[in-house]
C-alpha cells in the first residue's frame, strides 16, 4: 500500500512521465535484484526491491546501511581560472571563503529570490569545482550554467572557464547511506574514512576502480557518501558493496520516506522558483557575506525578507491519528474552519510510527507545538507543529577544538 501511495505521489507531483525514459548505467543490475523499476525524472529508477516493503528498506537504512542508485543526478565539472567568480554570479554561497576538497549546499535563485534548484558544489581547488544538482532539473539546470558563463565571459575577456556535463552513461552516481556505511566503504577504498567529515571530498579507489569521487553527505540524516564512479564500471563497484551483508539495496520509496523523516526539501514539491530560502527556512544557505554584497540574482528581495520576514513560512508537522497527509492537502486550524496552508510532502514514518508532513503555513501558525488541522479525504485530523527534522541528523562532523 506505501509503495502504490508514494509512486502515486511521484506521478502526480510530475517526476515520473510517459516520454521515453533513460536507463542508468545499473538498469540490468536493479532488475538482476528484484527492483521494481519506474520512470522518475525521465530514468529509469527502481522504488523499491523484492526483498523489502519500503517500510523494511526504510527501517534497515537507519539500522545499517543501504545502496541507492543516485545516477541520474546532475553532475558537472568546472574548470579554469575565474571559476569561483563565475559560480558565485547565479548562487548564494561564499565559495571563495570554502576550504579546498569541501562541500556547500546552495541554491540557485531568481530576480524575485526564488529557488531554481538545490545543488551541492565541491571546491576541488580554485580553479576546479565538481557540482551535483537535480535530475528534475537537469535541462533547466544546464541552460541556467551556460547563460551565466556567457554572461561572465561577456565582462571577462580572457576567460577560460571550460564546463561539462556528464551523462549517466559516463558517471555513475551511488549513496551509501546508514551507520554502518563508513565500515563497510572503508574495507575497501585506500582513503582514512575516519579523516573524511561531512560535506568533504576525495578522489579515491573503490573496490579497485580508480578515478571514483567519495562525498561524506546523502539525503537521509544518516551518516554516509555519494560515490561518482566511471559508469563502465558502476555495476562491478555495487556489486562488492553488496557482498557485505550489512548492505542491502534501496529505492526511491525509501529514499522519500528517509529524507522527509530528516527534514530535507524535495525540489518540485517543497521548494520551487516561487519560494524563497527566507520562506523555505533554508536561509542558512544565503551566506552573510553575500548578503553584504548583495551580488546574486534577487539578491534585494532576498535581504529584505531576511529583515522583514516572509508570509509563509515551512514547517513540520506530525499527526498520529488518521491516514497521512499529502502533497496538496489543505493545513486549517485547530478548529479546521481557517485555511492557513497547504502539505507539500507527507508520509508514514517508519521510525517513529507516526504520520509527518512539511507545508507551507502563515507565519503567525509556525511555531512548534501550534495545533493545526489536517483535511484529508473531506476529514479533519489534528496535527502539531514540529520542529525539524524529525530524527536528530547523525552526520560525521568535525569535532570542534
Amino acid at each position: 500500500m506505501l509503495c502504490r501511495r508514494l509512486l502515486g505521489g511521484l506521478v502526480r507531483r510530475g517526476f515520473a512521465s510517459e516520454a521515453a525514459a533513460v536507463n542508468t548505467s545499473l538498469y540490468d543490475f536493479h532488475v538482476e535484484n528484484g527492483g521494481k523499476m519506474i520512470n522518475f525524472g525521465g530514468f529509469m529508477l527502481p522504488v523499491q526491491y523484492a526483498d523489502q516493503s519500503i517500510s523494511e528498506s526504510h527501517l534497515f537504512t537507519r539500522k545499517s546501511a543501504s545502496l541507492f542508485d543516485v545516477s541520474h543526478m546532475l553532475q558537472t565539472e568546472i574548470r579554469g581560472e575565474g571559476c569561483l567568480d563565475y559560480l558565485e554570479t547565479i548562487v548564494t554561497a561564499n565559495l571563495r571563503a570554502l576550504k579546498v576538497n569541501s562541500s556547500v549546499l546552495t541554491v540557485f535563485t531568481n530576480e524575485a529570490g526564488g529557488i531554481l534548484d538545490d545543488l551541492i558544489i565541491t571546491k576541488i581547488e580554485d580553479d576546479h569545482l565538481f557540482v551535483v544538482s537535480n535530475a528534475g532539473r537537469k535541462d533547466h539546470d544546464q541552460a541556467h550554467m551556460l547563460r551565466g558563463l556567457e554572461a561572465h565571459r561577456s565582462k571577462n575577456k580572457d576567460c577560460d572557464i571550460r564546463m561539462r556535463f556528464f551523462e549517466p552513461r559516463e558517471r555513475a552516481l551511488i549513496a551509501l547511506q546508514g551507520p554502518q556505511a563508513a565500515d563497510c566503504l572503508q574495507s575497501m577504498t585506500d582513503v582514512d574514512l575516519s579523516q573524511l567529515y561531512f560535506m568533504t571530498s576525495t578522489v579515491a579507489s573503490v573496490a579497485g576502480v580508480q578515478g571514483c569521487r567519495i562525498t561524506r553527505c546523502g539525503y537521509t540524516g544518516e551518516d554516509g557518501f555519494e560515490i561518482s564512479i566511471p559508469a563502465i564500471l558502476s555495476m562491478e563497484v555495487s556489486r562488492e558493496i553488496l557482498k557485505d551483508e550489512r548492505v542491502k539495496l534501496a529505492g526511491l520509496g525509501a529514499r522519500d520516506t528517509l529524507r522527509l523523516e530528516a527534514g530535507l526539501c524535495l525540489y518540485g514539491s517543497d521548494i520551487n522558483e516561487k519560494t524563497t530560502p527566507v520562506q523555505a527556512g533554508l536561509t542558512w544557505l544565503v551566506d552573510k557575506t553575500r548578503r553584504e554584497r548583495k551580488d546574486f540574482p534577487g539578491a534585494e528581495a532576498i535581504v529584505k525578507e531576511i529583515k522583514e520576514g516572509s508570509k509563509t513560512k515551512r514547517v513540520g508537522l506530525i499527526s498520529e491519528g488518521g491516514p497521512p497527509a499529502r502533497h496538496d492537502a489543505v493545513i486549517a486550524d485547530s478548529t479546521g474552519s481557517k485555511d492557513v496552508g497547504t502539505v507539500t510532502s507527507g508520509c508514514p514514518a517508519p521510525s517513529l510510527s507516526k504520520n509527518v508532513a512539511m507545508g507551507y503555513v502563515q507565519t503567525e501558525y509556525s511555531k512548534p507545538g501550534t495545533e493545526l488541522s489536517l483535511k484529508i479525504r473531506g476529514k479533519i485530523y489534528k496535527a502539531v507543529v514540529a520542529k525539524m527534522p524529525f530524527l536528530p541528523a547523525k552526520y560525521y562532523n568535525k569535532p570542534k577544538m
